[in-house]
This record gives C-alpha cells, structure tokens and sequence, in this order.
C-alpha cells in the first residue's frame, strides 16, 4: 500500500501511514521522503531530528515554542503512545481544541503537528521509542507549555495518574498563558 494522508478532526493535523514492506525476514519502511509526502500536502522543511525512550504510564507534554514554532511528524519505532497535538494558534477557530490518535509499532502511523500547536503523549506500552522530526532548532528560551489536564482543553487521556516531569506538573493552564506566549 503506497504512502497515504488522512484528516484528522483538527485542520491541518494529518495522519500518515506510510509504505511497509514486510516479508519472512522481517519489514522496511522508509519513514520519511521528501518529495512523496510533499505531494501529499506535507510542505515544510525538518532540520532537526529528536528521540525519546520513556516507561508505561509517562506522559510528556503539553510542549510548544512561542518564537520558532516547530511543525513535528511524530513517530513510534517501538512500543505504543496516546499522540496529542493542540491548536494554539491565536486567531485560528479551533484554537484550543485538541486531537489525538494511538502510534504504535504496529500500526506505524505518523502524527504531522503543525506549528503553532502544542504536542504531547502518554506512553500505553511497557515501554516506547518515539522518533519525530521538527521543522525548527529547539530554542530554550522560547520552550512554553500547557497543562496536561487543562479542563478548558479537555483531552481524555487513557489514564488518569501520569507519571509527569516537575516541570510539566507546573505547567500553566491555557487561560493562564499570556496572548505574548502563545506560538507566533
């Protein structure tokens, strides 16, 4: 089956499922090209790379940047996660809203977030490897995020204790972040 792109409830936000060719032997993929997923629509440019290896229950996010707003498409090599991306652009009509979807090793779909979106996961698998490619360099001093459990975002996360990071316990809910922090 060649590379297909399915919407997702949020503009813009898509779903790819990329060509796997499996056999005896086991399977190869290629997980990124340019120029096919171009002509499905995927326009921007990646220039960094990132890697994450977490343990079931870990919940990581919600993350953006406020300056140099990174698109991502979000993959899982093993295991399996609760993918989420949030729509923080200031003037969009579905600002605040929130989709997600289930990547695993399986099913080998690849989330793309545009930029200007929040993004985070919680890990369903004993443990996951998660792979995602950003069209922007990590910038610590734009690094912003929103709570996990923000009611006015409302994200039903398959499980209700994550294990968070101290920082993004601390995360501030949505109404609480200045119009100046939101991505540009």
């Amino acid at each position: 089956m060649p590379l297909t792109r399915e919407a997702t409830d949020l503009p813009d936000v898509w779903l790819f499922r990329p060509d796997v060719f499996e056999d005896e032997r086991g399977l190869f993929m290629e997980t990124f090209h340019e120029e096919r997923y171009r002509q499905l629509g995927l326009t921007c440019r990646f220039v960094q790379d990132n890697y994450s290896h977490s343990r079931r229950g870990v919940l990581r996010g919600l993350h953006y940047q406020a300056q140099r707003a990174q698109a991502k498409l979000v993959s899982v090599i093993w295991g399996e996660i609760f993918d989420v991306a949030v729509d923080l652009r200031r003037d969009s009509p579905t600002f605040g809203r929130w989709t997600g979807r289930v990547l695993s090793e399986e099913n080998r779909c690849q989330l793309f977030i545009p930029a200007g979106f929040a993004h985070g996961f919680c890990v369903l698998s004993d443990a996951a490897d998660v792979a995602y490619k950003c069209s922007d360099y990590y910038d610590p001093a734009s690094e912003r995020g929103v709570r996990w459990s923000d009611p006015r975002i409302g994200i039903v996360w398959p499980l209700s204790q994550p294990i968070l990071s101290r920082k993004d316990a601390a995360l501030p809910l949505l109404d609480e972040v200045l119009s100046s922090d939101l991505p540009c």
